[in-house]
């Protein structure tokens, strides 16, 4: 039988340290209303982890950060298209240290964002690979320390 290879995107694991210095991570809304992290399809003639900054900046409003180069690691999730058809796909996660923000953003219009701390975020993710990778991130970033 034949299958459909997985699809492929690129996600940016957006993260600061908030006033109190606790590690926050950004969530923002998809089209549909789920909370999830920046992610696209991979663009021709960018390299993945610039893929990832640029979906930070068009759907999250990130305009100042520095990517990690290699991928944190990669979780698997189903695409839904409005036609209703599914899709598996694996999403990279590149983390990115976030400087500056905006509020004047490409699609500002159609999502919501929302900085968390790890255990908030992976409570109000929708996405079921989310909390494993930023649990995985937190981890890393304590050995960092």
């Amino acid at each position: 039988m034949l299958s459909r290879p997985k699809a492929v995107q690129l996600g940016a694991l957006c993260y600061r340290h908030g006033k109190d210095g606790e590690l926050e991570v950004l969530l923002i809304t998809s089209s549909r209303g789920r909370w999830i992290l920046p992610k696209g399809w991979p663009i021709t003639g960018l390299d993945s982890w610039e893929t990832a900054l640029q979906e930070a900046w068009e759907e999250a409003g990130v305009r100042k950060g520095e990517p990690w180069r290699t991928p944190l690691t990669s979780y698997h999730t189903v695409k839904k298209y409005d036609s209703g058809l599914e899709r598996d796909c694996t999403v990279w996660v590149y983390p990115v240290d976030v400087s500056e923000m905006r509020t004047d953003y490409p699609e500002a219009d159609r999502r919501e964002r929302v900085w968390l701390s790890i255990p908030e975020a992976c409570a109000r993710t929708d996405d079921p690979g989310v909390p494993d990778v930023l649990r995985l991130f937190a981890d890393k970033m304590t050995a960092r320390a």
